[in-house]
């Protein structure tokens, strides 16, 4: 599978209506987004069963202001529509594929649920 452009109309769907999306929030003019670009798309062919998303910042900008991307390229992971990860700055493939398999591995219900027994 691809990448998907996905604007601010789309977003909270996408979230939410996959088990686990991948987000580059990037733009035409950042060096180390267009860097990030090949790695991203790459990862997006081998990895079919996660949803991979680019918003342009510049095209969206209240997405990008409401989800609080203060650089790009910043990567966003979601799982369950449950944001799990979010960090600025390119990646390497490996450190890409190490995510996707950390991703993958996290049981978000049982950790929402030792979140909450945490806070009780």
């Amino acid at each position: 599978m691809a990448t998907h452009a996905v604007s601010s109309a789309q977003f909270e769907n996408v979230l939410t209506s996959n088990e686990i999306v991948f987000v580059d929030f990037w733009a035409t003019w950042c060096g180390p987004c267009r860097a990030f670009g090949p790695v991203f798309e790459k990862a997006s062919e081998d990895n079919a069963d996660i949803y991979f998303a680019k918003v342009d910042i510049d095209q969206n900008q209240d997405l990008a202001q409401a989800a609080g991307i203060q650089a790009v390229p910043t990567l966003l992971i979601a799982k369950k529509g449950q944001v799990i990860f979010k960090q600025a700055g390119a990646l390497r493939a490996s450190d890409l594929d190490d995510l996707i398999g950390q991703a993958r591995a996290l049981d978000v219900d049982a950790a929402a649920a030792g979140a909450d027994a945490n806070a009780a």
